[in-house]
């Protein structure tokens, strides 16, 4: 019996022992599984905060850095700040949210542009329609009376529709103004007039055809696009400082617009936007213009996409810059011969050099006149009356007698239309007091012999 006691004892604390064991195995898993699960709960954590930063930073500083790159490119956007901490699933959905508000924001500002633009663009017509008005009274006004004053509000009334016409062109608007076919030269000085700076733009006309002209169709955009490279060049150059304006004519080629001025130039950045906005991109914000918008680029980049001019902008050897308009050869004509140029409009340089060279130094001697027999009578002693010139001389004088009349400024051209018109005023007044009959059979309404006073050049 007593082995059995002992085999009985033996299985009992084998028993023993292998339930010891697993309690002991049982144990060791629990502890594993609860350090597992206490180190995936701080995974967890880490995951769950490092995404909470990402969706603060999203809505903090991602999405609106995406919206001010919109306008601004050189602006960086930020990235994931954790993206290891962050799955794949995770990153592609926030990536996704920064291009979905981009889009939003894009989608948005058209709208809001869109409505901007046909907002300016019925308000800039009935500006423009009032403005017009406006300049036909002053004009008959310039009829009636020698005031220099209505000059003075002509001008500044031309300057107020010159920035309306850019506002309408900027909002895809017509010019509002139509023309006929139109010297070159005489486009030119209708852009002069509408400047603040008139009087320091200098023009040269190297045309060699001075009636070449401009078609109907681009006549005022072309004015309109002028006007606004000379505003440039006058508001950023020096009071004291010329703006250079230099008309060329190119076989093939069509005719060039050079403007020089010796202002502050520009820096990379500049120069790049300014050439990007004369390309004539597809679309421009209003809101991408700045406070105060500075619409000059713009006006003229719209204009040559719409009409087929090009402008190119660089340094200029006066220290400023340079801008080139090229005309294309089929939006140019030549007038007839019995269209006659404005006054004021310069002569080609190469007529004053014809014109300095083929002047005679001396006059032809007259002819030995004949005795009643058919023989030569004694000849008489010549006496000179005045010193005669030298060629030289007549040559330097007439070149000085051209550019004199060339550069006669605006104000002389004033005074001197204003004496024209105060004497034909005074000599009909003396002719009717003089003469009643005549007076009666004019009518009080006609103004026969008074020709328009204003800007005919636009």
């Amino acid at each position: 019996m007593g082995w059995i006691v002992a085999v009985i004892a033996v299985a009992a604390a084998v028993a023993v022992a292998v339930r010891a064991q697993n309690a002991a195995r049982s144990e060791r898993l629990a502890l594993a599984r609860a350090e597992l699960a206490e180190r995936q709960s701080k995974a967890a954590e880490t995951r769950t905060a490092a995404l909470t930063d990402e969706i603060r930073q999203l809505a903090r500083k991602r999405i609106p850095a995406a919206a001010l790159a919109l306008s601004h490119p050189t602006a960086q956007v930020p990235g994931l700040r954790e993206a290891a901490e962050v799955d794949g699933d995770s990153a592609r959905l926030l990536t996704e949210a920064v291009q979905a508000a981009r889009t939003a924001v894009v989608e948005e500002r058209g709208r809001v542009d869109a409505a901007a633009r046909a907002a300016m663009r019925g308000a800039s017509a009935k500006i423009q329609s009032l403005l017009n008005q406006s300049q036909q009274l002053l004009h008959e006004l310039q009829h009636e009376y020698d005031d220099p004053r209505i000059l003075q509000l002509d001008f500044r009334n031309e300057l107020a529709l010159r920035r309306t016409q850019a506002t309408a062109v900027l909002c895809d608007a017509w010019p509002g103004l139509a023309r006929q076919n139109s010297p070159l030269v005489e486009i030119v000085l209708g852009a002069q007039s509408r400047v603040a700076g008139y009087e320091r733009i200098k023009v040269a006309n190297h045309l060699r055809d001075e009636r070449l002209a401009l078609v109907a169709r681009a006549a005022e955009p072309l004015a309109i696009a002028l006007a606004e490279l000379l505003a440039n060049a006058t508001a950023y150059s020096h009071p004291d400082t010329d703006v250079q304006v230099t008309v060329q004519q190119s076989g093939g080629r069509g005719a060039f617009l050079v403007v020089d001025d010796a202002g502050i130039g520009m820096d990379d950045d500049a120069l790049d936007r300014a050439r990007a906005l004369l390309a004539g991109p597809s679309e421009v914000l209003l809101t991408e213009l700045g406070d105060p918008p500075q619409t000059g680029f713009a006006v003229v980049g719209r204009l040559v996409v719409q009409y087929g001019f090009n402008c190119h902008i660089e340094a200029s050897p006066f220290g400023g810059m340079r801008t080139i308009l090229r005309v294309p050869a089929h939006l140019l004509t030549v007038m007839e011969d019995d269209r006659s140029l404005s006054a004021l409009a310069p002569k080609p340089v190469q007529a004053h050099a014809i014109s300095s060279v083929s002047a005679p130094a001396e006059p032809e001697p007259a002819p030995a006149p004949q005795a009643a027999g058919g023989h030569p009578a004694e000849l008489p002693s010549r006496r000179r009356r005045s010193p005669r010139p030298t060629p030289a001389r007549s040559a330097s004088a007439a070149v000085a007698r051209d550019q004199e009349q060339v550069s006669r400024t605006p104000e002389q051209a004033e005074a001197s239309w204003a004496a024209l018109q105060q004497g034909t005023l005074n000599g009909r007044s003396v002719a009717g007091r003089s003469s009643a009959p005549a007076a009666d059979d004019h009518h009080p309404d006609d103004h026969d012999g008074q020709d328009d006073q204003g800007d005919d050049e636009k």
